[in-house]
């Protein structure tokens, strides 16, 4: 850019050259592909379930513009706050033994030595696996009928008869949240990994050299230095856990009596069951806004 002189002897600014704007044309450009999936996969769509959420949507039919009779109404879904209640149970427990998991596996497998490549690779494979998938193949190693686990305990002398894994409330959430961790430790350890070694070695070598044991070097320098790692591992399990569905519709159908009915699957009954397609809209945006308010909330705690 070129700076002429006015008649008051101030300097201005001339227009950009033309390269400049040909410059920022381009940028435009190179950023439209993105602009325009996000407008159509997630802009348009949230538009749509807003929308929806005000008005009577039934399957077949028009719609009747209802606001906010579809909000008012959530209370009384009779799955609703059992639901919530349930979720937020198995959100703080599948967070906290997810974390915990994690950051021991991440640990274990921190330093390079002969052999290392083998064990990260092997807590990582579950997470190759397809959620549903994963529901299926626990479904059928749990299942009392036919699955190969009830046999190998009462052969080994552990059990005595079979074990209702999926039969009663508690053994259905005891045997989701071992899916679960399963299938999720190994990525969440390769996120915790990525922040150890992130850290420099010079920094636990100067503890060291001061005379820091491993739990000092583990409290005051590994877990602040990870806390910005630490805090995109806890988002997405918030999240993920919150939006739970596969593994409670595939694995336990939500059963036994409703015990495992997560909130997104009371959405999808509310879609697909009941046909009361504004009462779902209106729920994912109460959830929706839930989940933005919560992560708002950690984001700050934890940056």
């Amino acid at each position: 850019m070129t700076l002429t002189v006015t008649r008051s002897g101030r300097a201005a600014h001339a227009a950009p050259p033309a390269r400049w704007r040909g410059r920022k044309v381009q940028g435009w450009l190179y950023a439209a592909p993105t602009a325009v999936i996000v407008g159509v996969l997630f802009l348009a769509p949230l538009v749509l379930v807003v929308w929806m959420s005000l008005n009577r949507w039934p399957l077949l039919g028009p719609a009747t513009f209802n606001a906010p009779d579809n909000y008012l109404k959530i209370a009384d879904n009779p799955l609703f706050v059992d639901a919530v209640v349930f979720t937020l149970k198995y959100t703080v427990i599948t967070t906290v033994l997810l974390s915990g998991v994690a950051l021991g596996l991440a640990l274990l497998v921190q330093e390079r030595r002969p052999g290392i490549a083998f064990f990260r690779t092997a807590f990582f494979l579950p997470g190759a696996v397809g959620f549903a998938a994963a529901g299926l193949l626990f479904y059928g190693m749990l299942n009392n009928d036919f699955g190969p686990i009830d046999p190998m305990l009462q052969a080994l002398g552990i059990t005595g008869e079979p074990v209702k894994w999926i039969g009663t409330p508690n053994m259905a959430l005891f045997s989701t949240i071992t899916l679960v961790l399963w299938r999720f430790a190994g990525f969440n350890m390769l996120i915790l990994l990525t922040g150890l070694q992130a850290i420099p070695t010079e920094v636990y070598e100067a503890a060291r050299s001061d005379g820091a044991n491993r739990w000092q070097i583990f409290t005051k320098i590994t877990l602040p230095l990870l806390r910005p790692t630490l805090a995109l591992m806890l988002i997405l399990s918030v999240t993920g856990s919150l939006l739970a569905f596969d593994q409670f519709f595939v694995f336990t159908n939500g059963g036994p009596d409703n015990s495992t009915v997560s909130m997104v699957m009371v959405v999808y009954r509310d879609a697909f069951f009941r046909f009361d397609l504004g009462g779902a809209a209106a729920l994912s945006v109460v959830l929706l806004a839930a989940l933005v308010g919560l992560n708002t909330l950690m984001m700050r705690r934890l940056r």
